[in-house]
């Protein structure tokens, strides 16, 4: 049967400079999130009221805001890989 291969995974090999830029990119994305759910978190233990208003579509803000959460950390992860899979601006080639 094709496809039952037990060989070893052949993973690409990455430069170290590649591993610390995307690790550099990585944090700098989660710090962003980071920042914006402490602004969320900050508002619901001391702003109750902002997050009580009624916003889109007759919902409460806090829904919107933890959905918004949401969807930004699926947007942001995508981001990460593409970020990842461009070439590095030095000119080397991945192998």
């Amino acid at each position: 049967m094709a496809g039952f291969n037990h060989a070893p995974a052949q993973h690409e090999s990455e430069d170290a400079a590649i591993i610390a830029r995307n690790a550099r990119v990585g944090w700098w994305l989660f710090l962003a999130y980071l920042a914006v759910y402490v602004a969320y978190c900050m508002l619901v233990a001391f702003r109750i009221d902002v997050m009580r208003a009624i916003g889109w579509g007759g919902v409460n803000v806090a829904i919107l805001y933890g959905f918004g959460l949401i969807v930004s950390a699926f947007v942001i992860a995508l981001f990460y890989a593409w970020l990842c899979r461009a070439k590095p601006s030095d000119g080397k080639e991945r192998s």
